[in-house]
């Protein structure tokens, strides 16, 4: 079957029909994932609450003022706040929208750069099996948006040479990017890969379109200083502000080494040997040295490998398949067609599988909203109240279901972002993995009108005995200052 050829007449079509494969089944990838009702966990909850809520984080959050000098991913919020008053979508259509979308955009990027697009099939199958970077891109978060441009980046500099309408390109790929999600920093890295691979007219060139990206994203923002200088803050105390990487946000702790990539990298080395392949050389490869240099810095922190060292592998693999593809299926023939057929169809499989319940987990996470569990009206936090809670995930859930709360969180999406001594509360209950005499500092200046949120059994109520508790949803308890009798000595614990 695979030697049969088409007509003549057919032929013609094979590329136009490979192209559709291809859109077709990156298209409903997402949307099938989302059709299991699946939603993120983490930070699209936060971006897509803040849209509906019209609010500034100072509104949302306890901050601390001498870290947080603004927004800080401030061109996705502008996105999403104008979407949502355009369609009047609430925060879990505004978060449909952003897996949708953000997937698509990664997707389509690397295709603008493909001869055979097929072999992003290879690319997207070998990451979801040996890391299942794919799930990432469905978080709806904007470093999508950085992983796209970087991908651009280093497809469009292998099959290139520098130029000045690149130079224009890659300003406008830095200024998105950097508008959208505010790393700017970060993209030194991709710098630094070029000088290694000693390609030192691109590297000029990046440099330049770096430096005037940068530019034109801050003042886009209004406050250019404020938008440089913040991004900064944050990633040096979200850092280096903890006593250990327990307390850290988990994509910010150290990676084990990833074994399973470092195969991939020699199986692509392996094969490049015996196809005589006509890939550029590892060496002169900025990809690679851009994987090289993040495996190393994600023993320290693991964002490094997942959103620039994988992005960085998954280029090389296109390549690598793409030049192995192009001398041995015609690109009329109908092998070519068969090929993208079956990859299409184990790509879209293995992309869109419930394994371990990685889509639905979510199904049957309990949320802190009145609306969904009518038993907790007068358990959440009143009008200029504060929601306490050791648990980043408490602050992403129940922001999502109550974007227009009239209440504060005191812990939000980067813990280090809390006052000087509230961090110093936070860090001691894990350092204490909970122990109840930890929340001492916050138990003791609890108002009326605030909350304290604890995770546990039904029958494990904390032993915090100056609030009365509710266990309001599953593995939840709700603390508060009691009605009448008020908040009485702390006793403490043995």
């Amino acid at each position: 079957m695979f030697e049969f050829e088409l007509p003549e007449k057919f032929r013609r079509y094979v590329p136009l029909a490979v192209w559709l494969i291809v859109v077709l089944v990156l298209l409903l990838i997402p949307f099938q994932i989302i059709s299991y009702g699946y939603l993120p966990g983490d930070d699209a909850l936060r971006h897509c609450a803040k849209a509906v809520s019209g609010k500034p984080w100072t509104e949302v959050l306890v901050l601390n003022p001498d870290i947080y000098k603004g927004e800080y991913e401030f061109g996705w919020n502008k996105i999403l706040g104008a979407v949502h008053r355009i369609t009047g979508w609430d925060a879990e259509s505004l978060l449909i929208f952003s897996v949708a979308a953000l997937f698509l955009l990664v997707n389509g990027a690397v295709l603008t750069g493909l001869k055979r697009p097929e072999a992003w099939f290879v690319a997207l199958l070998a990451a979801m099996i040996v890391s299942d970077l794919p799930q990432r891109l469905l978080l709806g978060r904007p470093f999508a948006v950085t992983m796209a441009g970087l991908m651009i980046i280093l497809l469009v500099a292998q099959a290139a040479r520098p130029g000045w309408k690149y130079f224009f390109l890659f300003a406008g790929l830095f200024a998105g990017c950097i508008y959208v999600h505010g790393v700017w920093y970060l993209w030194l890295l991709p710098l630094a890969a070029f000088i290694f691979a000693g390609e030192f007219g691109w590297a000029r060139l990046v440099a330049g379109a770096w430096l005037a990206g940068t530019a034109l994203a801050a003042m886009l923002t209004g406050h250019p200083l404020d938008y440089l200088t913040n991004a900064l803050l944050v990633m040096f105390h979200g850092v280096g502000q903890h006593a250990t990487n327990r307390s850290q946000a988990t994509e910010l702790q150290p990676f084990g080494g990833d074994i399973l990539a470092l195969i991939l990298v020699g199986a692509l080395a392996g094969l490049r040997l015996l196809t005589k392949s006509s890939a550029p050389a590892f060496a002169r490869s900025p990809a690679f040295w851009l994987m090289c240099g993040c495996w190393i810095l994600s023993f320290r922190v693991g964002r490094f490998w997942e959103d620039w060292g994988w992005p960085a592998l998954m280029v090389l693999i296109v390549t690598e398949v793409q030049c192995l593809l192009v001398p041995r299926f015609g690109e009329d023939s109908l092998r070519r067609f068969l090929l993208t057929l079956i990859l299409g169809l184990a790509t879209f499989l293995a992309v869109t599988s419930d394994l371990n319940g990685r889509y639905t987990k979510n199904l049957t996470t309990p949320f802190l909203s009145v609306k969904e569990h009518p038993e907790l009206a007068g358990w959440l936090p009143e009008k200029g109240g504060i929601l306490y809670s050791p648990d980043m995930g408490v602050f992403y859930q129940t922001f999502f279901k109550n974007p227009t709360g009239d209440w504060r969180y005191m812990l939000g999406f980067e813990s280090a972002l809390m006052p000087a001594a509230d961090f110093k509360t936070y860090q001691n209950i894990v350092w204490n993995q909970g122990a109840a005499e930890a929340y001492r500092p916050w138990v003791e200046k609890m108002k009326p009108a605030d909350r304290l949120v604890i995770h546990g059994g039904k029958g494990e109520r904390p032993n915090i005995p100056q609030l009365e508790w509710y266990y309001g949803i599953t593995g939840t308890w709700i603390g508060r200052v009691p009605r009448k009798d008020g908040p009485f000595p702390l006793k403490s614990l043995q």
